[in-house]
């Protein structure tokens, strides 16, 4: 435990030799979600590699660099990618950038995934706000790490998606013409699809759309009390009565076409962060 709040420590001595600890908001941007960044007046980016500890994003379209900058007047670091359980990482790997950008001493989380929708209501290109999440992974990155530093052991996970940060998108989406709609969202392993039988599965426990992602996340934001929000982008539809087959590219390219829409959400609820 030790060793592990000490890499915390390194990773987050070492940014703020680059002004990270400036920042109010964190931002993790999720499979074809990219172009928040250009929305960022970017002061400083740097690759993962470079971070102390830090692990290396392999999925392709995840960039891999931690950028700092400015939405507004609002100060930022956002993440270009993040790290999936199916990579080979543990959880506590997974999660460990949201535990850097706290200790840096951000006070907002938002986050982004990509999902297959199995709410026969979603559709290619919708927005969902998470309102919450199923997790079916292996295990929890809590697991271990008992010490007060890294947060209470037994975290309330009753609201585990902030309702005043939820509110915040819906407006800024209405504003911009966009009615987010809302969801369940259950995490599974990866890196395969699923199968019709687990559609219909994860479709009767209570799920809306299903990914790979954001719930260590969410988790660890939760133990260390930090407000999150996170939305997903329907990039194809899982009804196991008519399904199609699908490919990663084909993914990709539908939540890069939702991506310019999602990402002025973010941004304009970013811009009125204190």
């Amino acid at each position: 435990m030790q060793a592990f709040l000490q890499q915390i420590n390194d990773a987050a001595a070492y940014l703020r030799q680059f002004n990270y600890h400036h920042a109010t908001a964190g931002i993790v941007l999720g499979t074809g979600l990219g172009q928040l960044v250009q929305q960022v007046q970017v002061e400083k980016s740097i690759p993962y590699h470079e971070i102390p500890h830090f692990p290396e994003s392999t999925v392709e379209s995840h960039k891999g660099q931690l950028i700092y900058g400015h939405i507004g007047q609002v100060p930022v670091i956002a993440m270009q990618g993040r790290f999936h359980y199916y990579e080979g990482y543990t959880m506590q790997q997974i999660t460990f950038p949201i535990r850097v950008m706290k200790a840096l001493g951000i006070r907002y989380l938002l986050l982004s995934n990509a999902a297959g929708g199995m709410n026969p209501a979603f559709q290619k290109g919708d927005l969902v706000l998470l309102t919450d999440h199923i997790n079916l992974q292996p295990e929890s990155p809590l697991r271990g790490l008992n010490a007060p530093a890294f947060g209470p052991r037994f975290p309330d996970m009753s609201r585990p998606y902030d309702k005043h940060l939820g509110q915040l998108l819906e407006q800024a989406a209405l504003a911009k013409g966009c009615a987010l709609k809302k969801g369940v969202y259950v995490a599974v392993t990866g890196p395969n699809l699923e199968t019709r039988a687990e559609y219909r599965f994860l479709r009767m426990i209570g799920a809306d759309m299903v990914g790979m992602s954001t719930v260590p996340e969410v988790i660890v934001a939760n133990q260390l009390q930090l407000p999150c929000a996170a939305i997903s982008v329907i990039t194809d539809e899982c009804d196991p009565d008519n399904l199609q087959p699908v490919a990663i590219e084909e993914i990709i390219a539908v939540a890069n076409k939702a991506d310019e829409k999602l990402s002025g959400i973010f941004a304009d609820v970013v811009a009125k962060m204190k």
